[in-house]
């Protein structure tokens, strides 16, 4: 016999498990990774890189939470049991304390890393937060992602003993791969969105549409980056560029139903691609 009894238990604890599946979890795991490799391959050290993981998995809980917390009613009517705040397990307000706690951590986390890189930071997670409050419903939709993920290279290398701005492919390929994670985070709910009102740039275009262009704009990311950077590209980076290009086109052209899963793979895989290419030049970025 438990010696705590559930009902016993703190409300906050009870609260926990419900919160970690409320605040888009592998997404911020996921950019966090991808943030801190790319730190270590610029030469942000130990200290910095830590600084750089702690910063941005705040910020993307902040936003992740931030999401849920706006989208209550509309998971709601929608049905989805993945969604906590939706079925009744979390109140909205605990949803919107977490993320204003979460984003309150991430300011003084990103001026870990110095002012310039600290603002860039702080910037790219404002622009998440605009998307889920104002810019989700509109044709701008994809701005805030292409924002957001070509701000991340300014943030590991304005935090570096010598500060610099990343150079154009950094950030470009940065952007792209921002538009791709958008549309190929939009594709399953695409249906679900214009039942309740959501209507962003992938909503308008259309499922048919939106499975070509997500693996076209993580494909797009890789070619960037391999035409990118300074020196002529060598054959690795260009079987990387036909093995993405071979990926993105059988993951969009081979016949299957309209609501496939494939094209999300064929996208996620390329994003895999363009990311490793991104980590390998993280040296190179200014």
């Amino acid at each position: 016999m438990s010696l705590h009894p559930p009902e016993v238990l703190p409300r906050a604890t009870r609260r926990v498990p419900a919160l970690l599946r409320s605040c888009h979890l592998e997404p911020a795991l996921a950019v966090t990774v991808f943030a801190t490799g790319l730190a270590v391959a610029a030469g942000r050290g130990t200290a910095g890189s830590a600084a750089v993981a702690a910063a941005v998995l705040a910020g993307q809980l902040s936003v992740g939470w931030c999401n849920d917390a706006a989208d209550a009613r509309r998971d709601a009517i929608c049905g989805r049991r993945d969604k906590p705040v939706a079925t009744g397990e979390l109140p909205p307000r605990a949803v919107a304390v977490a993320a204003g706690t979460a984003l309150g951590l991430c300011v003084p986390l990103s001026l870990l890393s110095g002012a310039a890189a600290g603002a860039a930071h702080v910037g790219m997670v404002a622009t998440g937060w605009s998307y889920n409050l104002l810019f989700k419903r509109t044709v701008l939709s994809p701005l805030p992602y292409a924002v957001a993920f070509g701000s991340l290279p300014a943030f590991v290398t304005l935090g570096l003993p010598s500060p610099s701005w990343p150079a154009w492919w950094a950030v470009t390929a940065g952007a792209l791969l921002g538009v791709g994670a958008h549309l190929v985070n939009v594709l399953p709910d695409i249906q679900d969105d214009l039942a309740t009102g959501v209507r962003g740039l992938p909503q308008r275009l259309g499922r048919g549409a939106c499975r070509w262009l997500a693996p076209a704009a993580m494909l797009a990311a890789v070619c960037v980056l391999v035409g990118g950077p300074p020196g002529e590209a060598r054959w690795p980076g260009r079987a990387l560029a036909g093995a993405a290009a071979a990926v993105a086109i059988a993951g969009t052209a081979l016949p299957c139903d309209v609501r496939s899963r494939w094209p999300f793979r064929a996208a996620v895989v390329v994003a895999g691609m363009a990311v490793a290419q991104l980590l390998l030049h993280g040296s190179d970025m200014t």
